[in-house]
């Protein structure tokens, strides 16, 4: 709503301890989880992301707010959830799981809000089969490709206590291991806190 102050909450960075937690179920959704949904709508944005977990922003909860863009390229065949998902874009998911996933890997560069300026590349299935509560929308089981399949893996990382980082093959992580370690460290000295 025009005028209101949105409310930025800090995203935790790679060492804190909350990122390292298995995110506990959604039980309910209370007018508290509500808030918390439009606070990491809000956090995501400011933060310039397109996912965002909760233990991301200190609640080890089971849920994911997300924002992918909707526009796809023109010759591109979107997934059955890129074509539901992506039009209500941005949203937020309580308690998602991969229920399978597709035989076909590939390898693409990822990044994340809580290891900021680090890329590398992660080997994740294409596609995936998988069921979550939309918050105002209901229970939805679909299957997902393209970047949304590679970013709700991402998530789901997250709510588990995994990093990108933890999934780059050795080779290609000697060239951020200097990177991670002065993030790190850097961390520390700010309670593992970025602020905007």
């Amino acid at each position: 709503m025009f005028g209101m102050r949105k409310k930025i909450m800090p995203v935790y960075t790679y060492g804190a301890p909350v990122l390292k937690a298995i995110a506990a179920p959604v039980e309910k959704i209370t007018p508290e989880i509500r808030e918390l949904a439009d606070r990491m709508i809000d956090t995501m944005f400011a933060f310039d992301g397109i996912g965002l977990a909760a233990p991301q922003v200190g609640v080890s909860k089971r849920i994911v707010a997300l924002a992918l863009p909707a526009q796809l390229p023109a010759d591109y065949e979107p997934s059955p959830a890129e074509e539901l998902l992506l039009p209500m874009m941005p949203m937020v998911i309580i308690n998602p799981q991969i229920i399978s996933y597709g035989k076909d890997k590939y390898i693409s560069d990822e990044g994340c809000l809580s290891v900021p300026d680090i890329y590398a590349p992660v080997e994740r299935p294409r596609t995936i089969v998988f069921q979550t509560e939309i918050i105002d929308y209901g229970i939805v089981t679909v299957e997902a490709g393209g970047l949304l399949a590679r970013c709700i893996q991402h998530e789901m990382d997250h709510l588990n206590g995994t990093l990108f980082v933890e999934k780059v093959a050795p080779e290609a992580y000697t060239k951020i291991d200097a990177r991670v370690r002065t993030l790190i460290a850097r961390g520390a000295q700010n309670n593992y806190q970025r602020r905007k």
